[in-house]
């Protein structure tokens, strides 16, 4: 996080310095430039000039747990994730691995930090957390080298279970430029000695793919050449490649991976090149590549089922047809997986994704789910489903923060009990009580709007027989209904199973609709051969508003 200096004004911290440095560095680059047109980096998002917050150099030194076991720890940012390696035996692994993130000012820039045992057969289990905001993290004034965050139980945010040690810096443009020449430097530096001949030098700008400077090799390499020494060092190329950036750039395309560069686009194309050119201060480089912390902490025998295509990660509406179901968190910005039993998602693939499972639906397996899900039902009822309380919540310790639970879990006589649990007073507050022209989530869900049915019949529900006439049932009028906008709250078994109106006003009639009780899983909403919407049982709710007119409100059992 810095060192800082008695000798200088001390009021000023080295991060706020630099802070002032890059703010004027890239003033600098502005007022000579060619503009900002929008081109091509890294991940192929292109960025905008004013949304780039800098690149993070983030560090996980190294932690302090309960116990002895070979721990591996992940960091996720947005869409990303990357771990470190594991650990030896110990209560105190020590990591020292880093990666550089990509900060923007409206994006992701809460960081979550999981630490996972892995002394274990079948999977990783995850330990503690902490989240990071990377943002408010460099713009503390301190003079620390790093900081120890507490690592909080998965299952209670109440319980640290740990400490892990962290350090954060903003990465100097001028130091990245020189860093980023010196690692290109090295690829065509034959003899190492950290310098460049007219040969290697020639090699390297046929390796940039830009025929222009190809044929102009002797003018660049004398240009670089400033002391006339007969060879190219580390900071004369980094002048050089920065010199040309802003007049004519060298580079068309990346040396590492090969995409095509928008030569316009200096941000761009430097946050790709520092990206792609992952060099940090000689500690292990973070392995990344991972959607979701659980995927990165896979062991050995789920990573054999992705080799077998038995299951695969994709972002998407669509991912969860697949064995991993990604939810988009809006607070921090990150994926994050839902829990399933893997045994259990195997079944519902072969039950809803092929049509040998629906046959035997239509020839009477139907009527057996149904039975066998009430049967299922009276035993969550019993006073013997309370022992299934602690398995569920170590099941989802990571998704159910028992701090919000009004009562603790004694409390709870019957599984169901605590399946339809109360919260706290104020653990969901409303937002904007005050305005009734605003509509608010109706539940813990995963919720997906769509402006009409139809884009909802495109984009997610694959039903063959989807509509609303089928949805609302045959007592609703639904001529009122067809262009309406459409919000699926879809609660998973770890939510608080409890609804809300989502708008203020009157309600004027429920409607009970009879019907299967299909899961409302993706795998089964993504299938092709059945109709989870119409043919579920469910209540309809008529509710009669000031602003928004008549709106519907459909509760769906599963």
């Amino acid at each position: 996080m810095g060192h800082g200096s008695s000798k200088e004004d001390e009021s000023v911290s080295r991060t706020s310095r630099f802070r002032k440095k890059f703010h004027l560095h890239r003033e600098r680059r502005r007022s000579r430039g060619n503009g900002s047109n929008p081109g091509s980096h890294h991940h192929n998002r292109v960025l905008n000039e004013e949304d780039f917050a800098g690149i993070a150099l983030l560090t996980l030194i190294s932690a302090e747990m309960k116990f002895k076991d070979k721990w591996l720890a992940c960091v996720s940012l947005g869409e990303q994730t990357f771990r470190t390696a594991i650990s030896d035996n110990t209560d105190k692994p020590i990591w020292n691995s880093e990666k550089k993130l990509l900060l923007e000012r409206n994006g992701p820039h809460v960081a979550r930090i999981s630490v996972f045992e892995t002394n274990r057969l079948s999977k990783s289990n995850l330990e503690g957390y902490c989240e990071v905001d990377l943002l408010v993290f460099l713009t503390k004034d301190s003079d620390a080298d790093s900081e120890v965050f507490d690592l909080l139980d998965p299952s209670s945010s109440n319980k640290i279970v740990g400490k892990i040690s962290l350090s954060c810096s903003v990465e100097d443009p001028i130091e990245t430029e020189k860093s980023f020449a010196r690692r290109i430097l090295s690829i065509v530096d034959y003899n190492q000695d950290g310098q460049l001949s007219f040969k290697e030098f020639s090699d390297l700008i046929s390796a940039f793919g830009n025929q222009v400077a190809a044929n102009k090799k002797e003018e660049l390499f004398k240009a670089a050449d400033k002391n006339g020494d007969g060879v190219v060092s580390v900071d004369e190329l980094a002048a050089l490649l920065a010199l040309q950036q802003e007049k004519e750039p060298l580079m068309n395309c990346c040396p590492v991976c090969g995409e095509t560069l928008e030569v316009a686009d200096t941000v761009n194309t430097m946050i790709h090149l520092t990206l792609c050119f992952d060099e940090g201060t000689g500690n292990q480089v973070m392995t990344g590549g991972f959607l979701t912390d659980k995927q990165a902490s896979n062991v050995w025998m789920f990573k054999l089922s992705e080799w077998g295509h038995f299951s695969s990660y994709d972002v998407g509406l669509n991912s969860g047809s697949r064995a991993h179901i990604l939810v988009f968190d809006r607070r921090t910005k990150r994926l994050v997986e839902e829990l399933i039993d893997v045994k259990i998602v195997m079944s519902m693939r072969a039950i809803y994704q092929s049509k040998i499972g629906l046959g035997l639906m239509d020839i009477g397996t139907k009527e057996l789910l149904k039975s066998i899900s009430e049967k299922q039902g009276r035993k969550m009822n019993s006073v013997e489903s309370s022992k299934e309380i602690p398995k569920f919540v170590n099941f989802f310790k990571d998704q159910i923060n028992l701090a919000d639970v009004k009562y603790p879990l004694e409390h709870f006589k019957t599984f169901n009990e605590f399946f339809i649990r109360e919260l706290k007073p104020g653990a969901r507050p409303i937002d904007c009580m005050e305005r009734e022209e605003v509509a608010v989530c109706a539940a813990d869900s995963r919720l997906m709007a769509f402006k009409s049915v139809e884009d909802s019949l495109r984009f997610w529900i694959k039903g063959q027989k989807f509509s609303i006439q089928g949805l609302l049932g045959n007592d609703i009028c639904s001529n009122s209904f067809l262009n309406g906008t459409m919000v699926i709250f879809r609660l998973a078994p770890q939510d608080y199973h409890r609804f809300h109106l989502p708008v203020s006003g009157i309600i004027e009639q429920f409607v009970d609709i009879p019907g299967c009780l299909y899961t409302v899983n993706p795998i089964a909403v993504n299938s092709k051969y059945c109709n989870v919407f119409t043919e579920n049982k469910r209540v309809v709710s008529i509710i009669s508003t000031a602003h928004f007119g008549k709106a519907l409100q459909l509760l769906g059992e599963h």
